[in-house]
């Protein structure tokens, strides 16, 4: 299929932060241009935000009104501007993978996180482009300025005499860096003295840099105002990245004033700490082969004690912020499936949730037509209550394949559980 080098869409990586700020103003003004001189843009541009849903609460908060703005703006200047909003799907959220199954936080050896946070999610808004218009471009706010490795690796796929590059995994896709020659004063500068075309504050984009500067981090580009504090270079990301050794934006902001922010930084350095104690870590790993040093996924008391500490940590926070999740319902359903197909019956999220809240969580079967099932099933075994048990755990296992559509290993787990049980009866009779 042959696209329509006209038509084929623009896909810009919005993340709300300096660089991508400046690409899209930058991108906007000059489609407005294209507007004025030929009366049509003749292409749609999707500005995609990914959100890993474990990002940086004040950073969510900012970029989502200013997606809003985007959203409002383009349609007043009727411009062919669309948002749209990626997650990771539920099976692969952090905390269904961390306390659902395990996984340990991540870190420079197995940084399990990207691929499924930022990179699947985006990756297939960009598939359905290219089913749709066969090309797509992909617009990112990269600059060789920022290291000597992100230098090296825009040079690596630079085209000589092309402004795109191919996409190093997407095929008949493309890659276009317009602020790649850019300095961080220019950024800056751009950033302090041109209107945002979508009609948000950058001073309010400016001062979240401020706030979350650590000493060692300065920026000597203050072109417009002597009063304008140092803005640093800081990088926000996820809450919980344990890949660097230490947030210094997030305690930047703490210092700065932003002191409910203390219950995620106590968590996160807490999962750092403890990610490579022994004693938190199965032998095996989740398919039965031996981990490498014995250190494979955390055991379930474990990813149950890190549920306790996260939902604490919300509790906390909602009395500042009472909007803000920091794991959905859907998440704690999904990790109450997995821990049932772990054969984790002692452990229960519900029960979990009631001691933080006091209050219950609805775990979807609370019905009045599961209890007159259950009220049924225990008549019909009121002789051996065991197969009450037995009954229900082969159930739950059942239902759990089918909320995360898969049901691979089903047959194996019900047989697995089913020998477990004549095992234990045949014990019991000796």
């Amino acid at each position: 299929m042959f696209a329509d080098e006209t038509k084929r869409p623009w896909i810009i990586g919005f993340s709300g932060g300096k660089d991508s700020t400046v690409m899209l103003q930058l991108v906007w003004e000059a489609l407005k241009q294209v507007k004025d001189f030929h009366g049509i843009v003749g292409r749609d541009i999707y500005v995609v935000c990914n959100d890993t849903m474990v990002e940086n609460p004040v950073i969510v908060e900012y970029v989502y009104r200013v997606l809003n703005k985007i959203e409002q703006a383009a349609r007043d200047q009727d411009l062919p501007i669309y948002v749209r909003k990626t997650i990771p799907r539920l099976e692969d959220s952090f905390w269904v993978n961390l306390i659902g199954k395990g996984y340990p936080a991540p870190n420079n050896a197995f940084r399990w996180c990207t691929e499924r946070l930022k990179i699947k999610p985006t990756s297939r808004f960009i598939l359905e482009q290219l089913d749709e218009f066969g090309e797509a471009v992909i617009l990112i706010g990269t600059r060789s300025a920022e290291s000597a490795n992100r230098a090296k690796s825009m040079k690596k796929h630079a085209i000589k005499g092309k402004r795109l590059t191919k996409h190093p995994v997407q095929p008949n896709t493309y890659m276009y860096a317009p602020i790649r020659y850019l300095m961080l004063e220019e950024v800056w500068y751009i950033i302090n003295t041109m209107p945002s075309p979508w009609g948000a504050s950058n001073e309010e984009l400016f001062q979240i840099y401020v706030d979350a500067s650590a000493d060692d981090y300065e920026c000597p580009a203050v072109v417009t105002d002597k009063e304008h504090k140092s803005c640093g270079q800081s990088r926000f990301g996820c809450w919980v990245c344990t890949v660097v050794k230490q947030d210094k934006s997030m305690s930047a902001l703490i210092d700065n004033g932003l002191t409910w922010l203390k219950p995620l930084l106590q968590l996160r350095n807490e999962l750092a700490e403890q990610r490579n104690i022994i004693k938190n870590r199965m032998p095996q790993r989740r398919n039965g082969t031996n981990a490498v040093n014995g250190m494979g996924p955390y055991y379930p008391w474990y990813r149950a004690s890190v549920l306790k500490r996260l939902l604490k940590a919300q509790k906390e926070i909602q009395k500042e912020k009472p909007h803000i999740e920091l794991i959905t319902n859907q998440e704690l359903v999904a990790i109450q499936t997995i821990w049932y197909r772990d054969f984790v019956f002692n452990q229960k999220v519900s029960e979990i949730y009631r001691n933080a809240y006091k209050s219950d969580l609805d775990m979807r079967d609370q019905n009045e037509k599961k209890e007159k099932e259950l009220e049924l099933l225990k008549k019909s075994c009121k002789k051996n209550p065991q197969d009450f048990e037995l009954i229900q755990e082969l159930l739950t296992l059942q239902k759990n394949k089918s909320l995360l559509n898969r049901k691979r290993g089903l047959k194996e787990d019900i047989e697995t559980r089913i020998e477990e049980y004549l095992k234990k009866e045949q014990k019991d009779v000796h």
